[in-house]
């Protein structure tokens, strides 16, 4: 007899429908299984042989075929061993519910029957439900990441056996039931720009990348207290929309480091990968094609700690994401595309000692060695790194000072006021802030009087800037004017912006 049962795959964080037709016929023992599967899915037919048994159900001892279709789309994951041994039972008539035709079915098998988590399910509920799928059944352990979808019946259970008697109608279950989306209410975090002793350049300097969505690096001496501010970004950021919940969590997700409790992601990303990375766990990739390093901080905030002790191959692939805001690993079998729209946040030592300039210790590098080690930066990707800082060592005066600084609450107050600003400026354009302005967007909003032209003019040519650089001094320029709530661009905005290329200015190229 043959039985056909839905379920869904993944191809990146899309979601596509793959039906399994199970055929049990006389001969050979033995379950064959095609439509291009992966280890994973080869190795199912023993968790489902033992979870079939072992729930008190007879395995037959004939020949099954289990086709995945579509059979030319690579297929992966275990999270189809549920759907078999459904298909299995209702081949040999031991589920004679037809509704089972009516439902999408995804869940891993333990070998005792139990149901275990599965990855991704976000973005196959989502696709389900595009696709105009209505019912799912799903595993207890992913309850929490469906109960924030409407619209859409989903059921969850923990073992093979609940499943089998809820399709038979012999056990009531009902819908998860669905949660609020209250996304400001769980932005809570242990860092806060209070407690950031002095350094007030760097924190202006914070307040106006964040306020754009601008791409950050540090300079300075060991102990600056470079990597505490960065920690402190994702206080001052803007609280997460839903739609950016929901994306962001798809990718969490699918790399299988989404909270079971919680269920979705609530505060922005913050993600700070050794300088060991590989370029693979980086930009994302290997034999399953799952997110990197870059994906998992979409709408957050990737922070490269010792930015110059990274590979300067891993480095160059941080270029074209931090245009595009995608990036796409392709493969002979599949090309998969991620979303990877991040702010990218550095530090660095200005020399390998890292005291070169500095104040209070002297410096023992050669001049040849903090050449070399600067020239693991390249111009290309030092371009496209928006406000370049220098942060020297704290005082005394300020360590021991008893009072606080100002709060990233007001500092989020002023980022918020900015954001709104650039939300209304783009409004229907599918840009949302400064730093992904067009060359068109470029010449609409950010018009310069002959005084500040003139000042551009003269750092051009002084700072040898290209004309990426250019632009992003403009994109800066602009969001220095929203923070102070002007409609233009003046002469002391586009001389603040210029004072965060210190890099340009040191000819480091």
């Amino acid at each position: 007899m043959l039985a056909k049962i839905s379920s869904f795959g993944l191809q990146g964080i899309k979601g596509y429908k793959v039906e399994l037709e199970i055929d049990v016929n006389a001969g050979l023992p033995g379950i064959e299984i095609v439509g291009l599967p992966d280890a994973s899915i080869k190795e199912s037919k023993e968790r489902v042989r033992s979870a079939v048994k072992n729930s008190g159900y007879m395995f037959p001892t004939k020949k099954i075929t289990v086709n995945f279709a579509p059979a030319d789309i690579k297929k992966e994951g275990s999270m189809y061993d549920l759907p078999v041994a459904l298909g299995i039972l209702y081949a040999t008539e031991q589920i004679k519910a037809k509704n089972i035709f009516d439902y999408i079915i995804v869940g891993e098998l333990a070998l005792d029957g139990k149901l275990r988590r599965v990855k991704g399910l976000l973005p196959i509920l989502i696709s389900a439900l595009g696709g105009g799928y209505k019912k799912v059944i799903i595993p207890s352990a992913n309850a929490s990441e469906a109960s924030y979808l409407s619209d859409v019946e989903v059921y969850a259970f923990d073992e093979l056996r609940d499943v089998v008697e809820f399709l038979e109608g012999s056990k009531m279950s009902l819908p998860i039931q669905k949660r609020n989306l209250d996304l400001e209410y769980h932005s809570k975090y242990k860092e806060d720009l209070k407690y950031v002793k002095g350094q007030y350049v760097a924190k202006r300097a914070l307040e106006i990348a964040v306020a754009g969505n601008h791409n950050l690096i540090m300079i300075g001496p060991p102990g600056a207290g470079k990597t505490m501010l960065a920690r402190c970004i994702p206080t001052i950021m803007p609280d997460m929309t839903v739609p950016e919940a929901l994306e962001t969590t798809k990718i969490h997700s699918v790399a299988g480091i989404l909270s079971e409790s919680d269920g979705i992601v609530y505060n922005r990303p913050f993600r700070s990968p050794h300088h060991t990375i590989s370029a693979v766990a980086l930009t994302g990739g290997g034999s399953s094609v799952k997110p990197g390093e870059m994906s998992l901080a979409h709408n957050g905030v990737l922070f490269l700690d010792e930015l110059l002790e990274y590979p300067r191959n891993v480095l160059e692939n941080l270029r074209q994401p931090l245009e595009d805001g995608v990036i796409t690993i392709a493969r002979a079998i599949r090309s998969v595309e991620y979303p990877a729209n991040f702010m990218l946040v550095s530090s660095m030592n200005p020399c390998p000692c890292g005291y070169y300039g500095s104040k209070t210790h002297e410096c023992t590098c050669t001049p040849v060695q903090i050449s070399k080690y600067l020239s693991k930066l390249s111009g290309p990707l030092m371009d496209r790194i928006d406000l370049h800082i220098s942060v020297s060592n704290v005082t005394y005066d300020d360590l021991a000072s008893k009072s606080l600084s100002e709060p990233s609450s007001c500092v989020r107050e002023r980022v918020n006021n900015a954001r709104q600003i650039q939300l209304k400026r783009f409004e229907g354009s599918g840009i949302f802030s400064n730093s992904k302005m067009s060359g068109e967007m470029l010449k609409k909003y950010c018009v310069l009087d002959t005084e500040s032209e003139k000042i551009i003019k003269d750092a051009f040519s002084k700072l040898n800037l290209s004309a990426r650089a250019y632009t992003r001094i403009l994109k800066v320029a602009r969001t220095i004017a929203d923070l102070a709530g002007e409609e233009n661009i003046s002469v002391n905005h586009v001389r603040e912006a210029l004072q965060y290329r210190s890099l340009d200015r040191e000819n480091i190229r």
